[in-house]
């Protein structure tokens, strides 16, 4: 038991002791304590003693029930201390209960012999024959009103004051009066010298006058000091029987209505006297019985708490030696439970210098031990899990797709990268096997046919001892996910891992692809530009020459020949030069010098060429007014629009209702600062084909039949030079990709403005 502890049950006794005390005190000044005191202070010692008693019980309730549940918890040395509180209470409690008994009879046969049988019989009967008096009284009282009532019915007219003054002389009584059938008194005689009015009877009373035609009451018995003045009366009320008799008074016709006797008489002084005498007395028996149950409940609650409090001693002495006793081994036994639910923080030791203290500092150093050790731990696995995170964060983060694959070639880990690239969810490949997808069959068989074939490669650092054998690849796999769509280029790498399982890493690299072969065409364009433009002109000045020679010499239909052919030549010639031209321009495009130009003024500018179009409302022009001047090349950027522009329009020739919309819009950052002026080229055609859309922008990609497939190329390396982003896409009903195509749009976001556009449109535009 802890310091604390000890000072509480100390404490605690001392307060019981205390209690107990006073409890002694009031029962030792009880039998001299003047009379009532135990019925005035009954309800507080009652409650006093049962707040004792439930506090007792509490206590010894709490011990009980906690080393019940120690022995169900199976701890250990609580069977041993169950045990020892069973020795003691058995001990505390026999003797205590053959007291309480003895006691018990003792207390009630003592307080019995206090009280008479014989005077509480006496005084019953004086308080039966007090009453008896008063009610002979009262009834002798209402026969002689009833009487007198039915004399005055029999006389004619209306009562005289002089009748009913001898009436009340001749009945002794107090007042006299003639009383209405609501209450009110019509005639009286005699007086209250108290009141200045004659009190007038009760409804009650009036109704059971009606009733029994005769009404009494005993009043003024309430208060002892009043009735003892005289104040105690009988009043009673008795109904007249003749109810025609007229008064000249009363109601509004002039008839009598219902009338009463009412005669009051005082009761004597001698019988009130007595009556309260045999009333005060028996009331003064009633307390004193009611302090004798008092006594016998205080002094039973005592021996009650006494042998409460005997338990409670025997059971305190139980606890305090058992656990003095037993202490040792629950500490022992309290760490190993701790240690076991893997709390291992400083245990407590026993300061004694026995074998049992011994034990607990062994216990305590072997726990502070296996603490640093799981400190420790717990610091490597931290370690671990930051590169985890690290790793993962890393991963999340990486363009290139990342999948792990187990032993069954199921896969453990995917990164965002590669749900990115395969346009599948993480859902849908977390725990799967990629041969379960059908359209990753033909991959996922390369890719595993790849590492079974892979044989291990021996890495080495700066120390070739420790060198670790790998099993790594690297290739390029083409992929198709679905049909119709681009086939996605993908340089893959694996390695092998320990446990079987498989590392795969993989970058989409079609856009390197799609530049390499930009680059190639390129190169390729540029040396046939060089190698065909050089031997045109000899050709078609040679074709020249021979018409000139020999045209002169021929007639007829040789002549007609020598013409066609040598016009022949020239335009295939003219043809050649053109595509030689644009060869050049593509591969050798200058570099963009920005200045600053308006671009609604270059777009009105290239749409003069087409007037007619314009005229014809196949072309439409809907320019921003507030868009902002921006740094480009004007020369560049009419080829551009030019060419969009070129292209819409052949994309709508064969639609009657075909349209071309150009227009400009100019967006604004929060702050009110130019951000992007956007050029939109939107036609109501056919649209881009599928297969063709993701590679517009290739050379030689093209749909036209006489196109070169090299316009829009052009259009983006010009675009790129701009610092602009260019973006192709068709246009479906309500934007649901599901939709028909209504048309093809494109669009170039140039975000290159000058200093003096940038403050102007920040003047412009509120923040």
């Amino acid at each position: 038991m802890s310091r604390k502890a000890r000072w509480a049950w100390v404490i605690s006794t001392v307060i019981v002791t205390g209690v107990c005390g006073v409890l002694a005190f009031l029962l030792s000044i009880g039998g001299s304590a003047r009379p009532g005191f135990f019925e005035r202070h009954y309800v507080w010692l009652f409650w006093l003693n049962a707040t004792v008693a439930g506090l007792l019980v509490l206590v010894i309730g709490a011990a009980a029930v906690r080393l019940v549940l120690r022995v169900r918890s199976g701890k250990f040395g609580s069977r041993l201390l169950l045990k020892l509180a069973g020795i003691f209470a058995l001990v505390g409690v026999v003797p205590g209960v053959m007291i309480y008994g003895v006691s018990y009879q003792f207390v009630n046969r003592s307080i019995e012999s206090w009280f008479d049988v014989q005077l509480a019989s006496a005084l019953e009967a004086g308080l039966n024959l007090g009453r008896a008096t008063l009610d002979g009284l009262v009834s002798d009282l209402s026969v002689k009103t009833l009487s007198e009532a039915g004399r005055l019915s029999e006389s004619s007219g209306m009562p005289q004051p002089l009748a009913l003054e001898r009436l009340r002389v001749q009945l002794g009584a107090r007042t006299v009066d003639l009383v209405g059938g609501h209450g009110q008194i019509l005639m009286s005689s005699g007086g209250d010298t108290s009141s200045l009015t004659a009190t007038r009877p009760s409804d009650a009373m009036l109704r059971q006058a009606r009733a029994a035609n005769v009404a009494s009451q005993l009043e003024g018995l309430e208060d002892e000091a009043l009735a003892l003045q005289g104040q105690a009366r009988i009043r009673a009320l008795a109904l007249l029987p003749n109810s025609d008799l007229r008064l000249g008074l009363g109601t509004s016709n002039g008839l009598f209505g219902e009338r009463f006797l009412m005669v009051v008489q005082r009761v004597p002084a001698s019988v009130v006297s007595n009556a309260l005498a045999v009333q005060a007395a028996s009331g003064e028996y009633q307390q004193r019985a009611l302090e004798r149950d008092g006594l016998r409940r205080m002094y039973l609650g005592t021996l009650t708490l006494v042998l409460i409090l005997a338990v409670f001693a025997a059971l305190l002495l139980a606890v305090t030696l058992g656990n003095q006793l037993a202490r040792p081994l629950l500490l022992l036994a309290d760490g190993v439970r701790q240690v076991a639910q893997g709390d291992l923080s400083r245990k407590p030791m026993l300061a004694s210098r026995d074998e049992l203290g011994g034990l607990t500092r062994s216990f305590a150093e072997m726990t502070e031990q296996l603490s640093d050790a799981r400190a420790m731990v717990g610091r490597s696995v931290a370690e671990l899990e930051s590169a985890r995170t690290h790793l993962q964060t890393i991963l999340d983060n990486l363009t290139a797709g990342v999948i792990v694959f187990d032993a069954q070639a199921r896969i453990e880990t995917v990164n965002p990268g590669a749900v990115r690239i395969l346009q599948l969810p993480a859902e849908d490949l977390r725990g799967t096997r990629l041969d379960e997808l059908p359209q990753l069959r033909p991959f996922v068989d390369e890719i595993m046919q790849r590492f079974e074939q892979t044989s291990p490669t021996r890495l080495s650092g700066a120390n070739t001892s420790n060198g670790v054998e790998t099993e790594h690849w690297q290739d390029a796999f083409e992929l198709q996910l679905e049909a119709g769509k681009d086939v996605l280029t993908l340089l893959v790498r694996g390695a092998k891992l320990p446990q079987n399982a498989r590392l795969m890493v993989f970058d989409d690299i079609s856009e390197v692809v799609s530049a390499q072969r930009s680059a190639a065409w390129s190169e390729v364009a540029r040396r046939l530009a060089h190698e065909i433009k050089n031997p045109l002109t000899p050709i078609q000045l040679s074709a020249e020459r021979l018409q000139h020679k020999l045209e002169a010499k021929l007639e007829g239909a040789d002549q007609a020949m020598l013409v066609r052919s040598v016009a022949t030549i020239v335009n295939q010639v003219q043809s050649m030069k053109q595509l030689v031209n644009e060869f050049r321009d593509y591969a050798r495009l200058p570099s963009a010098q920005l200045k600053v130009l308006d671009l609604n003024a270059l777009v009105s500018e290239v749409l003069t060429l087409y007037a007619e179009a314009q005229e014809s409302g196949r072309l439409q022009a809907e320019l921003a007014p507030d868009a902002c001047p921006m740094k480009g090349d004007a020369t560049q950027l009419r080829q551009v629009i030019h060419n969009l522009v070129q292209n819409a329009l052949d994309a709508v020739q064969e639609r009657p209702d075909g349209q071309v919309m150009v227009r400009t819009a100019q967006v604004f950052t929060e702050s009110g600062e130019a951000r992007v002026l956007r050029l939109y080229i939107t036609d109501n055609g056919p649209g881009f084909a599928e297969k063709v859309l993701k590679r517009a922008f290739e050379p030689y990609v093209t749909t036209k039949a006489k196109g070169t497939g090299l316009g829009l190329a052009v259009v983006k390396k010009i675009a790129d030079e701009h610092g602009a982003r260019i973006r192709l896409n068709n246009l479906h009903a309500a934007g649901d990709e599901t939709q028909p195509v209504l048309g093809a749009q494109v669009s170039i976001s140039f975000s290159k403005f000058s200093t003096a556009a940038v403050d102007a449109g920040t003047a412009g535009k509120p923040a």
